[in-house]
């Protein structure tokens, strides 16, 4: 099969460097360009040790990444992608937005979370949420992915067989999440500085962080109905992973081997999604670097409470790995090429 060229867009940040790390590797394609502004004319490996020898990759300026590309990966703070989404589209080349710009349906949301509208209104008409696994139909056809945030990523896979399933009896969820501090970007602040984060464990944004409205998203469409959330993040002293402990009101009659039942027949044909057997516990530790989602499920039977725990890498399940597991729908390759890394046991 000839190979595909891909272009990363705002390969210098954390995101970004683990597509060109996972992308080196996929049998399917090949780098046509990386683009920094801060870095353009220097090579990968001046800023990521870890590449040295094995790519000698230099950042260029984005029209020759965009030129020399079919399909363009970008990862860069909200309200810059759109530009290169325009660029990308009027050249007839595949677009995917590991940032925010493109994962809320209205604009409304966006203007109140980020702070800012739709530039090209149009574009958003032909953009698809890449969920990989809920939206596969959607997304092999689309020309511009928003991928998901990695908090929503972790909540969405969690709860889509209940709530598509209309098993939960209330409808607000509870969400307690933890992230490595990657998730926070590249860029230092008080609060991701090593003596500050180093042996402490805290929430942040508490009920004002920028991910609910995405998670109330999809979890409404799952269910067909509005559901909201109480969602609380909170920043652990580790470089990578998201665990999500996730509290659900359920019908008294279901039993907790139901919903196993349940969960492993959604995902039997989902490489990616790991039902763990009953009584075990998902663990950040076992999906490090990997693009799995492991899920466990626990019931609290005098509340009536499902409580359900999902583990992902925050940079390869909720970031660079499922953008190309989007890219491997959408160019129809099989769905794990590049991304059949087995985490490690200890």
């Amino acid at each position: 099969m000839e190979k595909i060229k891909v272009g990363v867009i705002g390969a210098s940040g954390y995101a970004g460097a683990e597509l060109v790390r996972l992308l080196l590797s996929h049998p399917n394609v090949e780098i046509g360009g990386i683009y920094s502004r801060s870095y353009t004319g220097k090579p990968i490996s001046d800023l990521y040790p870890g590449f040295q020898n094995v790519s000698y990759l230099v950042f260029d300026d984005e029209d020759s990444v965009i030129h020399n590309s079919d399909v363009i990966f970008a990862s860069l703070p909200h309200g810059i992608s759109e530009k290169y989404a325009k660029k990308c589209f009027d050249a007839n080349k595949k677009f995917i937005d590991v940032g925010a710009d493109f994962r809320l349906y209205d604009e409304e949301d966006y203007k109140e979370w980020y702070n800012l509208p739709y530039n090209e209104k149009e574009l958003h008409k032909e953009s698809v949420y890449g969920l990989s696994e809920i939206y596969k139909d959607k997304i092999k056809d689309a020309s511009i992915i928003g991928n998901p945030g990695c908090y929503p990523t972790s909540v969405a896979l969690a709860m889509y067989p209940i709530l598509a399933n209309t098993l939960q009896s209330d409808d607000h969820i509870i969400i307690d999440a933890k992230s490595g501090v990657t998730g926070a970007g590249k860029e230092l602040s008080e609060g991701t500085h090593f003596p500050t984060i180093n042996e402490g464990f805290h929430p942040y944004k508490v009920a004002q962080h920028r991910h609910t409205p995405e998670i109330e998203q999809s979890l409404s469409d799952f269910a067909k109905k509005d559901i909201t959330v109480t969602f609380v993040p909170h920043l652990l002293p580790v470089n990578r992973g998201i665990i999500s402990t996730i509290y659900c009101k359920v019908n008294p009659e279901i039993t907790l081997e139901a919903i196993h039942k349940l969960y492993c027949d959604t995902y039997i044909d989902h490489k990616f999604v790991r039902v763990l057997p009953l009584e075990k516990v998902s663990d950040l530790k076992y999906v490090t670097y990997s693009n799995y989602c492991d899920i466990s499920l626990h019931l609290d039977k005098r509340t009536n409470t499902l409580i359900v725990v999902s583990a992902i890498d925050n940079m390869v399940k909720g970031a660079a790995g499922q953008a190309i597991q989007n890219m491997n729908i959408m160019y129809g390759f099989e769905e794990d090429a590049g991304l059949n890394y087995i985490p490690p046991s200890f």
